[in-house]
């Protein structure tokens, strides 16, 4: 079954990109135009996280969207046949803060988000860096794609680590020098063990992971996004959030990665990944005291 999915994926990947592109425009099209793929999830997203635009405004962020939602799958096929030095031509990042913090001895953590393309841009980023990147990751259920998926983001050395076994798999790697990347705004799993904030204008909860760990380790923690400069062109942003992360309080991380990813997503609201139920939670007043947020908490309800 995986050479059934391989194959046919390899000989597509070896088209140009302009002809693919013509093929994810297709797609596109047939996918959310004629298909409605995932419309509500998409416009009530939109709807919650920009009220102050038009619908007009709004229905043109979501073509945007859509049309970076294909591309990217469309260049996660190209990964199977491209050789590294085309990622050097599509992605543009200044490794200098990985550099220092390698050249210290110091292991970090990286904080990113759902934006396109994280296929390429991790590929780019374990092809340059000096530390290896370790990755957390979702396994798929298919086990051809996911075995397909595997060998195609470790092909540059990337260390991926199961989110349903992170702990164990990242035993190995604990004394040894890495930068374990994040995509620290996932749905957390129970609303209830989260930290609960202000996010885009309304109470949203952060699996609370990423700070904790990052606390525990007294590690350096890098923020890290990326911007869309052209088709197949991207730009990574890397920010260094702070240098030990245990002199932070408890959900000082959280809040800081929480502007740092909505001044992102405002910048350019195409890039996020709408079609996931980012808002899926709704504010409880049991939840209250999982408030760590210094904008106000939602008002109590009678």
């Amino acid at each position: 079954m995986y050479y059934l999915i391989y194959i046919p994926l390899y000989v597509l990947s070896l088209l140009p990109l302009r002809v693919l592109y013509l093929l994810s425009d297709l797609v596109s099209f047939f996918l959310f135009r004629v298909f409605g793929y995932r419309r509500n999830v998409i416009e009530g997203n939109l709807a919650i996280a920009f009220p102050e635009k038009t619908e007009t405004e709004r229905k043109a962020i979501a073509r945007k969207f859509h049309r970076n939602f294909t591309d990217s799958f469309i260049e996660t096929i190209k990964c199977l046949s491209v050789p590294k030095a085309f990622y050097d031509k599509h992605c543009t990042t200044d490794f200098s803060l990985f550099d220092e913090l390698a050249k210290e001895g110091l292991s970090c953590q990286m904080h990113a988000c759902h934006q396109f393309n994280w296929e390429w841009i991790n590929l780019h980023w374990s092809a340059h860096m000096k530390q290896p990147l370790a990755v957390v990751y979702m396994p798929i259920s298919s086990k051809p794609l996911d075995r397909l998926f595997y060998k195609l983001r470790s092909k540059y050395g990337t260390v991926l680590m199961p989110a349903t076994d992170v702990k164990r798999s990242f035993i190995a790697w604990s004394r040894k020098l890495h930068c374990l990347a994040l995509v620290a705004d996932q749905k957390p799993a129970s609303a209830g063990s989260s930290y609960w904030i202000d996010f885009f204008g309304k109470p949203t909860p952060f699996i609370t992971g990423p700070d904790k760990n990052a606390i525990l380790k007294k590690c350096p923690v890098v923020f890290g996004r990326a911007f869309k400069t052209g088709r197949g062109k991207y730009a990574t942003s890397l920010t260094l959030a702070c240098k030990d992360a245990s002199v932070l309080a408890p959900g000082a991380l959280t809040l800081m990665y929480r502007d740092y990813i909505e001044d992102a997503i405002r910048r350019q609201p195409e890039m996020y990944l709408w079609s996931h139920k980012r808002f899926k939670f709704e504010w409880q007043e049991e939840y209250r005291g999982l408030w760590i947020d210094t904008r106000p908490a939602p008002a109590a309800t009678a």
